[in-house]
């Protein structure tokens, strides 16, 4: 009887893989979707981080101090965390067309200022800028989730965020050996910089052009108000209120940096202290607003988990924060650490996003067919808690190619993680998954600046004492 319901079991997983599988690979609308939604991603990222692989470069060409080219990551990480929280309540307004495409095409201004920068303000103020350019991620989470059953919203997810996350590895792997090629000399990194956004624009295009929100014959679902999500008991108003908080005190701690590296003055870390404030009661009152009638017991909701929201916050915080600051500083630890050139340096340090190609979509892909997405994920952070031991260990000493290699097994649990994280996120609630997957992806971009203000901190603390 056992190996009866054993042998059924088997043959049911068998079954589910097979059909997640035939789903995003089966040619139709939402297959074509799902490869225009990755396309946007990969660009939106490659935008975001062409920083990383030139970081060296720009700093000696600029005349950046360390504590400078530390303020500078930070800054590239900033407002993607206010940043995903909007999108994601514009998504459930407007559509992920319109607002895919728009940003693609709006992100080229600040990155050609960025490019053409010559003075360490102007290279912060763009770079905050193109940070909001990282929100794009939750745009297509709502919209491949239109286009999937739920029982394949893992692997077509996992597909969407993995190979849209390659744009890391690519802008790492790419923008430096063509920089260079093409431009000789200290400026290459400018047109490297220029080239990603022009071609990002471009596709922002095509994309308005050629992309539907829904199947034909579908409505876009969308909530009565998107000043604040809406939940569906008392307890979950407040505990929606706490998430707000850990946000805008990450934003605090980077106005601290960019005022100990005098990008801010005095004067102008107050000032962004009293705006973070006002920024915190606004969405104080917006939550406690939207869900009036839930605080005077009126509830005409239908109930959600609003636990689920916050788990995988803090999940995704630990995969995707450690993924945010591994890409950004890994091509110039590879560079300090080994003495590698800009484009080895970058070759190197893509390994970790490289990797993205297959691990987020595993991740997806075992939480549609292992049954239970919760047990999937711990599994995930536990191997990932694991990996963290290992590279605390990885140092000058190592031989190259095991450094690598502890790169890439570590981004198998990371990376599998956001994959496992995304496979839940549009199951929540439907019409509000833009606002879910808008919080959830702004704690990893807060789990991100939170170990790059530790390292950053650690950094200026270690020269100090130099």
């Amino acid at each position: 009887m056992s190996k009866d319901l054993d042998s059924d079991l088997s043959r049911s997983k068998y079954k589910a893989l097979r059909a997640s599988l035939s789903a995003v690979a089966t040619k139709g609308p939402n297959r074509r979707t799902l490869a225009f939604a990755t396309g946007a991603f990969f660009f939106s990222f490659v935008i975001w981080f062409n920083m990383a692989p030139f970081a060296l470069t720009i700093a000696k060409s600029v005349g950046l101090s360390k504590s400078q080219l530390g303020a500078l990551l930070l800054a590239n990480l900033a407002l993607a965390v206010p940043g995903r929280v909007l999108v994601g309540r514009l998504l459930d307004r407007f559509g992920p067309r319109k607002l895919y495409g728009g940003l693609l095409i709006g992100a080229f201004v600040p990155n050609t200022i960025f490019a053409l920068s010559h003075s360490f303000a102007t290279l912060v103020v763009s770079r905050l800028l193109l940070g909001l350019v990282g929100s794009g991620f939750v745009i297509g989470i709502r919209l491949v989730s239109e286009w999937f059953e739920n029982k394949e919203i893992g692997i077509a997810e996992g597909i969407y965020g993995g190979w849209g996350n390659f744009g890391s590895a690519a802008a790492a792997l790419l923008l430096p050996t063509i920089a260079t090629a093409m431009v000789h000399g200290p400026n290459a990194w400018r047109f490297g910089v220029f080239l990603s956004g022009a071609l990002g624009a471009i596709y922002g295009v095509v994309f308005l052009v050629f992309v539907r929100d829904t199947p034909p014959g579908n409505a876009y679902l969308r909530p009565k108000s998107i000043a604040a999500l809406s939940v569906s008991s008392r307890k979950d108003v407040f505990g929606l209120i706490f998430l707000q908080l850990p946000l805008v005190v990450i934003l605090g701690i980077v106005a601290s940096r960019l005022g100990s590296s005098h990008v801010l003055s005095p004067t102008g870390v107050v000032v962004a202290y009293i705006v973070l404030t006002a920024l915190f009661v606004y969405q104080v009152g917006a939550v406690l607003q939207t869900n009036k009638d839930v605080v005077a017991k009126q509830v005409s909701l239908k109930p959600y988990p609003f636990r689920a929201v916050v788990i995988l916050s803090m999940a995704y915080a630990v995969t995707f924060g450690t993924e945010l600051t591994m890409v950004s500083l890994l091509p110039t630890y590879f560079g300090t650490t080994f003495g590698l050139k800009i484009a080895a340096a970058g070759i190197a340090g893509s390994a970790f996003a490289f990797t993205n190609l297959v691990t987020r979509p595993g991740g997806g892909l075992l939480s549609d067919v292992l049954g239970n997405r919760t047990a999937t994920l711990r599994v995930f952070l536990i191997g990932a808690a694991a990996t963290f031991i290992l590279l605390a260990q990885l140092s000058k000493s190592w031989p190259l190619a095991a450094g690598i290699g502890a790169i890439a097994l570590a981004s198998v649990f990371i990376q599998g993680g956001n994959g496992a994280v995304f496979a839940m996120v549009p199951l929540v609630r439907k019409d509000v998954t833009g606002q879910i997957a808008g919080l959830v992806g702004a704690y990893g971009n807060f789990g991100g600046l939170a170990l790059a203000s530790i390292l950053f901190y650690s950094s200026t603390k270690k020269s100090v004492g130099d």
